[in-house]
C-alpha cells in the first residue's frame, strides 16, 4: 500500500538509502517519506545504526611456541553522516573487521611469551582497536570497543599450567606447615625448660625443707628424751623414712615395685648404710 502512495516508512535507529534511476540521491532518516516511484525513485536497501558486536577467535602462536585461540569482541556501528559510505564500499563490513582482527592479533601475540599474552591482554586489544578505527572510518563504521575476552591455550598446556600452579601453591603451604611445626617445637621447648626450672626450685625448697626438719627433729628429741645422741636420732629418723618410702610404694597401684631387705636387722644394716654414707659425704668434704 505504501509503495503504491509513494511513501515508505523508516523505522527507528535505521536510514534508508534513496536512489533514482539508479543513482545514490539521498540518505532517508527515521520516519514516512515520499518516494514517487514513478519518477525513477526507489529504495536501495535499509541500514541500522545500532551498535553491533562480532566475536572473532583467532588461533595463533606464542613466542615461547604455544598454540592458543585468542577471541576478541569487537563493538562497531555505522555513522549516520558517513551512511553512504557504509552502505556501498563494504559489501560485508563483518568479514572486512574480522580479517583486520586475524591480521593484528596475528602479528602481536606471537612477540608475546604465553604469560606476557595473559598480562598484556589490554595491550593486544589497543592494537587491534587502533587498526580498526583506523580502516574502518573510511568505510564510514566506527569502533566503539575491542576487548580480549579470552586466551585459550592448549589443552594440555592449560593443565601442565595448572600443576605447576597447584605445586607452587603446596609449596607455599608445606613451607606454612613447617614453620608453624617449627614455632610449635621451640613453644613447647621453652615450656618444658621453664617447667623443668620451676621443677628444680621446687625441689631444692623440698630438700631444704627436708634439711630444716631433720635439724629440728634432731635437736628437739635430743632435748626433750635426756641421754640420746644426735647419732641416735638421725638413726630412728633414717628408720622412719625408709618405712614411709615402703609404705608408698606398697600404696601406689601403678608404681614399680622395687623389692629390698625389709627384716629388723635388715633395717639396721640399710640405716648403718645410709648413716656410713653421709658420714663419708661430709669427709669428703
Amino acid at each position: 500500500m505504501g509503495n503504491l502512495l509513494c511513501c515508505v516508512q523508516v523505522d527507528q535507529s535505521t536510514v534508508a538509502i534513496k536512489e533514482k534511476f539508479g543513482k545514490f540521491d539521498e540518505v532517508l532518516e527515521p520516519g514516512c517519506h515520499f518516494l514517487p516511484w514513478c519518477l525513477g525513485s526507489q529504495l536501495s536497501g535499509h541500514l541500522t545504526l545500532r551498535l553491533q558486536q562480532l566475536d572473532v577467535r583467532c588461533e595463533t602462536k606464542t613466542k615461547d611456541n604455544v598454540f592458543v585461540n585468542v577471541v576478541a569482541s569487537i563493538q562497531y556501528r555505522a555513522l549516520a553522516d558517513k551512511a553512504s559510505d557504509a552502505f556501498y564500499k563494504l559489501s560485508n563490513p563483518r568479514s572486512q573487521i574480522q580479517a583486520y582482527v586475524f591480521d593484528v592479533i596475528r602479528a602481536s601475540v606471537p612477540k608475546l611469551t604465553l604469560d606476557d599474552a595473559f598480562e598484556q591482554k589490554n595491550d593486544i586489544a589497543k592494537a587491534v582497536e587502533d587498526e580498526l578505527e583506523k580502516a574502518m572510518s573510511a568505510y564510514g563504521y566506527e569502533i566503539v570497543q575491542t576487548l580480549i575476552v579470552d586466551i585459550e591455550p592448549n589443552v594440555q598446556v592449560k593443565q601442565a599450567m595448572n600443576e605447576i600452579n597447584a605445586a607452587a601453591r603446596m609449596r607455599v603451604a608445606a613451607n606454612e606447615k613447617a614453620e608453624a611445626e617449627k614455632i610449635l617445637q621451640i613453644k613447647r621447648a621453652e615450656g618444658e625448660a621453664e617447667s623443668k626450672y620451676l621443677s628444680g626450685l621446687g625441689i631444692a625448697r623440698q630438700r631444704q625443707a627436708i634439711v630444716d626438719g631433720l635439724r629440728d627433729s634432731v635437736l628437739g628429741f635430743s632435748v626433750n628424751v635426756p641421754g640420746t645422741t644426735p647419732k641416735d636420732v638421725m638413726d630412728m629418723v633414717l628408720v622412719t623414712q625408709y618405712f614411709d618410702t615402703m609404705k608408698e610404694i606398697g600404696a601406689a597401684s601403678k608404681s614399680s615395685a622395687v623389692f629390698i631387705p625389709h627384716g629388723p636387722g635388715a633395717v639396721r644394716d640399710v640405716a648403718s648404710q645410709i648413716r656410713d654414707g653421709l658420714l663419708q659425704g661430709s669427709v669428703q668434704h
